[in-house]
């Protein structure tokens, strides 16, 4: 098996904007991207016992794990509702947590391996609280070439305070090495 990607770091210091654009006090927020190999995420899931079909379909997708750690002083709020990517122009569209209910129930997969898959994918929504981090998997269908991501963070104990803008123009899906 090959060896695990190095991941991208990356130190976003993301200015935060008012409903009217006006620049607020720079927020810091680190993100990790990590894209993964279909023969990583077919390892992950086939040590785990997973059934062969399942594992063949998961293999046929695009995973990127990240990681988000809120290392400002107020709350943020992920909402991958508000996570738009595209490619060549064209929208991207991720797939969400419940997409997969159905293809696994039709496929007879056991409720704790759904539970397991569950398990290792970025939540849908969470708040992140001052120096809290939190990671899991996106997954998108196969793209080549680079995959952009446009998203921004709720902030504030009441999500009312700046909106955090993040824009990346360089994620992709990794590749196995011949």
């Amino acid at each position: 098996m090959q060896a695990p990607r190095k991941p991208h770091r990356y130190r976003l210091l993301l200015l935060a904007f008012s409903g009217a654009a006006m620049a607020a006090p720079d927020t810091p927020v680190d993100i990790r991207f990590t894209p993964r190999t279909p023969e990583q995420m077919s390892a992950f899931y086939a040590a785990r016992g997973f059934p062969q079909p399942m594992v063949e379909l998961l293999a046929k997708q695009c995973f990127i794990t990240v990681r988000v750690h809120n290392r400002g002083t107020d709350t943020i709020w992920l909402d991958l509702s508000r996570w738009h990517f595209s490619a060549r122009g064209k929208e991207v569209r991720r797939y969400h947590r419940n997409h997969w209910l159905p293809l696994w129930k039709d496929m007879g997969i056991p409720l704790a391996k759904q539970s397991t898959f569950r398990w290792t994918l970025l939540p849908e929504a969470l708040d992140y609280q001052p120096d809290e981090a939190e990671g899991g998997n996106i997954i998108l269908p196969w793209v080549k070439g680079p995959i952009s991501l446009s998203a921004s963070f709720a902030s504030g104990p009441d999500q009312r305070g700046p909106l955090i803008r993040l824009r990346y123009d360089n994620l992709h899906c990794a590749e196995d090495k011949p």
